[in-house]
């Protein structure tokens, strides 16, 4: 190519065709601005770690947006906890450029030599990659070769077969909006009265035309018919198949998907300081796709499939049933490959299942022949290839031979049972992947050996030698067998048994714990009453909004912990234990990386689970006819084999699978006649496909005839440097802010320091407000260095102004995938009608404590904002920690009255966390809790009080009383809402003055339980 027509890239350093490079170079430019901004922001709280355990003043100070440093809080107090801040980052690519020349010790568990940095990555690729063994610095994992690749040249025509980009775009639009088709028909004619563009169209006929030329662009599904005999009847089912080669080979030539395909194992470590410690998180980090590269050709890639099979319901009774086959290829990262683009996964194959001869004795083992005949077909495609392998032409030019595997399979019990040709519930082995016994399902320690898929076939033949019925029968109830042959079986180094994996969305979240534990947990519930029914339910309704905290398993113990009493209620109590041991083990099953230190944690969280579970069967035998032995309690005991095998959990969960069964159910309601609906069902599902395929192509042509024009008339492109700001959070983001920690919105008009003052009368927290103030920026600067403006102490006068701000977004580190996570916080009076102050987690120079937010400001200090925040803490001493406390696993915090609280910087903020969740409380803006417990305490006129509460109304009764015990209270006085909250004279304003409160009464109580104390 003509050198004057190539152009190098400043960023990524390759040369490209001048057209599209201004496309490419933008693109390339946000990935390194952005990559960047993460690097910093873990160097930063890297740093800040480090500092914190070697007591540094400077501890939590990041640069602020003027260059100079911002203050942080200088505390005096000693510090109630000894939480390890620590906190790890890693880029999720897979490749980059490495700061060693040579290569690190062959043990990932010997310590390596004194050169590594905390953090530091080690790669080890597999053999046959050719790739040495490598280590990364932190800040340099991700980069160089592994970097997102160049944006390819556009088609100039994506919208063929369609005539024209106008006719595609109409039929685009009639597609997804499901027109019939006379109002098809009627937009056609509308179109053509007032055309600009040029328009062919002519009616709904062309248009069916044109979409059937266009599926040859992706692989269409074809017609087959499976044939399976029956009492010596030969039965006939039609079978609708997208060849699963053809497809991944569509993936593989894409430009756009295919640089994000990973072809080699990787073994990937972490130095803690000491040593490599190993982690997993997409398949080819584990051992089987490890394992079965090195049973491959060297000079040969691996190709994984995950497929998933299930039933879905697609009328509104269920008389209507679909049986697709969804597949998806493990060599794509997890954010393609569970996603929704073309990487995403695709509907492959449609099995039918036959009632004619439903209820029949032979029917059953009829069913697993037909499903098994049905799945040879959609397999077919890739058996010889397995054995020999395949070449293909990748979208890079470069060609490369491949083996296809079957990886994983992801389903629910039933379908696994069918898969791996078992009986099932009924069998003596009821387990797919091992032998465990059926009276023994209950135990998730105990090892039994591992199905075999020679072994089986073994097992098969050996019994279809015998002579008689019962002789077969004998040796294939011997491991619950039925005699039908494997589709997996003609598939070179695939073991159906090894492929089934752990469903974490059937076996514990709907399956556990929906289906067994809850109920259970219910039965105690309405033996205690209503009125204990009443308090589990007024806490899910006073639980403070939080983002993504929508799992009702993680609240359940927060909200019956107080209605079960260890004494009282012993059996109830230990099956609350259980649940909370469940929710840690399924915590550790929903991590996104996985190290040897949390899977080993998460094996001694089922121990745990496991001998609970066991006490509470023991101690319930008597009063329970309930059986616990069934199989997806037991295949938990199988869930951290599959992480180290497969990866995290998520690589083979049913959920992204099943979400794409409501656009079935949506095709069967809308787009079928509801006759043979199969064939329409899925030729509006390749529809659908075609089109967003076109689209992808169109809207990377206009982003490069965009940059083009760009080139040409030397403009700013505005329309590509656009940010997504698609969130639902109604503020702006405004200044001050620390890009790469935090933000602030929702800013509201300046105040003077007076009329702060004057209208927090009777809150103790802003009393001297302004003086406090100054007493903690004079002492951050000088314990950070910070220059005095003019070089005299600080002195905030009364009519000087700060600005409030009701939204922070605070950026972290996640310790589940160690990416940056944001945290939504807001300090407001008012939110969707109820206050709302969110708690947060703060780095001191004395250690981490918790608080409540109270304020979020900025105070201009000669020329420069720093963003500040007044907050309640809760690092005053709990005292001995109660036998509840440990058998639940809670961790108290107490706060301390208001007139302690305390400033800090924003920058301290290490995240936000719920207070109804993370502390054993009961939320409220108020620091009492309603219709729950504090520890009592005198206030300031020496009396205790006594409240009850009727939030709804706000019904309220005072008995004031000098002893620790209440007398019975006079009648109640009604009072509104407003008038409760009202400033100065309401009653909660008197709370706002106290200590902590003690609530006593029998409220929301069993009749003879004790009081909430």
């Amino acid at each position: 190519m003509p050198a004057d027509l190539q152009r190098s890239c400043d960023y990524c350093g390759q040369s490209f065709h001048r057209q599209g490079f201004r496309t490419h170079e933008k693109a390339c430019q946000r990935r390194s601005e952005q990559r960047g901004e993460d690097l910093e922001l873990a160097r930063v709280i890297r740093q800040e770690r480090e500092q914190a355990h070697q007591g540094s003043v400077f501890t939590g100070v990041c640069p602020s947006i003027s260059g100079s440093t911002s203050p942080i809080n200088n505390r005096s107090e000693g510090d109630d906890f000894d939480f390890d801040n620590q906190i790890d980052y890693q880029h999720d690519a897979d490749v980059g450029r490495t700061d060693s020349d040579g290569d690190p010790p062959p043990s990932a568990t010997t310590s390596p030599a004194p050169q590594h940095d905390i953090d530091d990555i080690k790669v080890e690729y597999h053999p046959s990659s050719g790739i040495p063994t490598k280590v990364y610095r932190f800040e340099d994992y991700g980069r160089g070769p592994g970097a997102p690749p160049a944006v390819p040249e556009a088609d100039p025509i994506p919208w063929q077969p369609f005539r024209t980009r106008m006719d595609f775009e109409v039929a685009e639009l009639a597609h997804d909006a499901g027109l019939s088709h006379e109002q098809l028909d009627r937009l056609i004619r509308l179109i053509h009265r007032s055309r600009i563009e040029l328009f062919t169209l002519k009616n709904r006929k062309d248009v069916r035309d044109t979409w059937d030329a266009a599926s040859f662009k992706m692989t269409p599904f074809t017609k087959e018919e499976v044939i399976v005999p029956f009492r010596g009847v030969d039965q006939t089912f039609p079978l609708f198949r997208r060849s699963l080669w053809d497809w991944v080979t569509d993936l593989l030539q894409d430009p756009q998907v295919g640089p994000n395909f990973v072809f080699d194992a990787q073994r990937l470590s972490k130095f803690n300081g000491e040593k490599f410690v190993r982690f997993i998180h997409e398949p080819w980090t584990a051992h089987a796709f490890w394992e079965y590269q090195s049973k491959i050709p060297s000079d040969a890639k691996p190709l994984a499939f995950i497929l998933y099979a299930d039933k879905a319901k697609l009328s509104s009774f269920g008389r209507a049933k679909g049986y697709p086959v969804v597949a998806r290829c493990a060599n794509l990262p997890i954010g393609i490959r569970n996603g929704e683009g073309l990487g995403g996964g695709r509907v492959v194959g449609q099995v039918k299942e036959d009632k004619q001869h439903s209820g029949k004795p032979a029917f059953v083992n009829f069913k697993n022949a037909v499903w098994h005949a049905s799945f040879l077909k959609i397999l077919d495609c890739l058996a010889p290839l397995s054995r020999l392998g395949s070449a293909i032409k990748c979208w890079d030019d470069v060609i490369r031979v491949f083996y296809p595997i079957v990886l994983i399979l992801s389903a629910d019990y039933e379908e696994q049972a069918v898969m791996a040709l078992i009986r099932g519930l009924m069998g003596k082995f009821p387990c797919p992947v091992c032998l465990v016994p059926r009276d023994e399902l209950s135990n998730t320690l105990k090892v039994f050996p591992l199905r075999t898929c020679t072994e089986t076939k073994a097992l098969l033949a050996r019994a279809r030698e015998c002579t008689t019925l019962d002789a077969r029968e004998q040796i294939l109830s011997s491991q619950s067998l039925r005699d039908v042959d494997s589709s997996f079986g003609v598939l070179e180094h695939t073991d159906v048994h090894r492929a089934l994996s752990h469903d974490k969305l059937h076996f514990n979240d709907e399956g556990l714990f929906s289906d067994h534990k809850w109920p259970e947990l219910q039965k105690w519930v309405e033996r205690l009453g209503r009125q204990a029914a009443v308090q589990i339910d007024s806490f899910f309704q006073s639980i403070p909004r939080w983002r993504n905290l929508n799992h009702f398993d993680q609240l359940i113990v927060f909200a019956a912990h107080t209605v079960f009493d260890r004494d009282t209620d012993p059996e109830a109590y230990l099956l609350l234990r259980c649940i909370r041991s469940y929710v840690e083990f399924n915590m550790y099953a929903s991590l996104e990386v996985h190290t040897e230190d949390t899977i080993n944690n998460g094996r001694e969280a089922l121990s745990k689970l496991t001998g609970l579970m066991d006490k509470y069967i023991e101690d319930t035998a008597e009063m329970s006819e309930k059986s616990w032995n069934f199989p997806k309690k037991h295949l938990s005991a199988h869930l951290f084999d599959d992480i180290e095998a497969k990866g995290v959990s998520r690589n083979y969960s049913t959920k992204p699978n099943e979400k794409m069964h409501g656009p079935l159910k949506d095709a069967y309601q809308d787009r079928t006649n509801f006759k043979n609906f199969a064939e329409q069902i899925l030729r509006y599902n390749h529809d659908s496909l075609i089109a967003e395929y076109i689209r992808n192509k169109l809207d990377h042509l206009d982003s490069q005839n965009l940059s083009i024009s760009d080139d040409l008339e030397d403009q700013p492109d505005t329309a590509l440097q656009e940010t997504d700001n698609s969130d639902d959070i109604d503020v702006d983001s405004t200044e001050p802010t620390d890009a790469q920690h935090f933000s602030l919105g929702s800013k509201q008009a300046a105040m003077s320091f007076t009329l702060i003052e004057a209208g927090s009368l009777g809150n103790p927290a802003f009393e001297r407000f302004r003086i406090k103030l100054n007493d903690f920026l004079n002492r951050a600067f000088a314990a950070n260095s910070i220059p005095f403006p003019g070089g005299r102490r600080i002195q905030l006068v009364a009519s000087d102004m700060i600005v409030e701000y009701r939204f922070l977004k605070v950026n972290f580190e996640s310790l589940v995938d160690w990416r940056v996570s944001t945290d939504y916080l807001r300090c407001t009076p008012m939110f969707h009608g109820s206050p709302r102050y969110d708690c947060v987690i703060l780095q001191t120079d004395t250690g981490i404590i918790f608080g409540k937010l109270m304020l979020i400001f900025t105070c201009t200090v000669g020329d420069v904002q720093y963003p500040v925040t007044l907050v309640l803490p809760y690092d005053r001493p709990v005292g001995i920690r109660p036998r509840k406390d440990k058998d639940f696993q809670f961790w108290r915090v107490k706060r301390k009255p208001r007139a302690s609280a305390e400033f800090f910087s924003v920058h301290s903020i290490v995240r936000g966390y719920s207070e109804g969740h993370a502390v054993s409380q009961w939320p409220w803006t108020a620091s009492c809790q309603l219709h729950a417990q504090t520890e009592h305490q005198e206030s300031p006129s020496s009396a205790l009080t006594t409240e009850l509460f009727d939030i709804k109304e706000v019904k309220y009764e005072e008995q004031w009383s000098k002893k620790y015990t209440p007398r019975s209270v006079k009648q109640g006085i009604e009072d509104t809402r407003n008038s409760f909250f009202a400033p100065q004279t309401g009653l909660f304003q008197r709370f706002m003055s106290w200590g902590a409160v003690e609530l006593r009464s029998n409220m929301g109580r069993p009749a003879g339980a004790k009081d909430a104390t």
